[in-house]
């Protein structure tokens, strides 16, 4: 009996599918609903059988909102349509804003020792190299498509020869009062000062390395203070 009875529903279920008319329709669902009552007890809470209202219609799918302040932690080189692009910081108010960075440049006992006694045959390499850093970080935005060009108000690279790992630690501190950070400009400042280590002792050793080039610490603008927690 329960089995014959749900046949003739989902035959009523098949009919209404099938019905083009709104009053057929109404009825078939009543019929539906009456037949499934009898079934299984009680009418379905919701369904297809349940009324011909909205709920019935195909949904458009619904966007995530973005929660309030998502964007601030995404991507800001990144357009709305995946383009890059130079981030407007117009709205931004200046400040102060300071940034220090490192590298390492391994050079091996031979090549230190060259450099300790300043016997390179291209000259001081560390007061070219340190030359090189502060000129390295003006010239930021020519080397990074997407840095602004900024005013520096000071930028300083300082490289020491460290016996213990026969390397040369360079640490580059540049500051500026401005609408938008000087990361960049520390960390290029390093990176040309241990390329230019490299440069001037190549010809001692081709195995040199440059390492752990990072940023160490910033102050000013929005994002507040920052430091590395070694």
């Amino acid at each position: 009996m329960f089995l014959r009875r749900l046949a003739v529903a989902s035959s009523r279920s098949r009919r209404f599918l099938s019905s083009n008319s709104s009053h057929d329709l109404a009825r078939t669902i009543a019929e539906l609903n009456k037949e499934m009552e009898s079934v299984f007890g009680e009418p379905p809470a919701n369904g297809p059988a349940s009324s011909p209202s909205n709920d019935f219609m195909p949904q458009e799918p619904q966007l995530a909102t973005q929660e309030k302040g998502e964007s601030e932690l995404g991507l800001t080189h990144i357009g709305n349509k995946g383009e890059a692009q130079m981030v407007d910081v117009s709205p931004k108010e200046s400040s102060k804003r300071t940034a220090i960075s490192s590298c390492k440049v391994i050079l091996g006992k031979q090549v230190f020792d060259l450099v300790l006694a300043n016997q390179m045959a291209k000259g001081d390499v560390l007061s070219v190299a340190k030359i090189a850093g502060i000129s390295g970080a003006k010239h930021t935005s020519s080397l990074i498509p997407l840095c602004h060009n900024i005013l520096l108000t000071h930028v300083h690279v300082d490289l020491t020869l460290n016996p213990k790992d026969f390397s040369v630690d360079i640490e580059a501190e540049a500051s500026s009062t401005g609408k938008t950070g000087v990361e960049m400009e520390a960390m290029t400042a390093v990176s040309v000062a241990g390329l230019t280590v490299y440069d001037m002792c190549k010809a001692a050793s081709k195995s040199i390395q440059i390492t752990d080039i990072r940023l160490k610490s910033k102050t000013g603008g929005k994002s507040g203070d920052w430091s590395r927690k070694e």
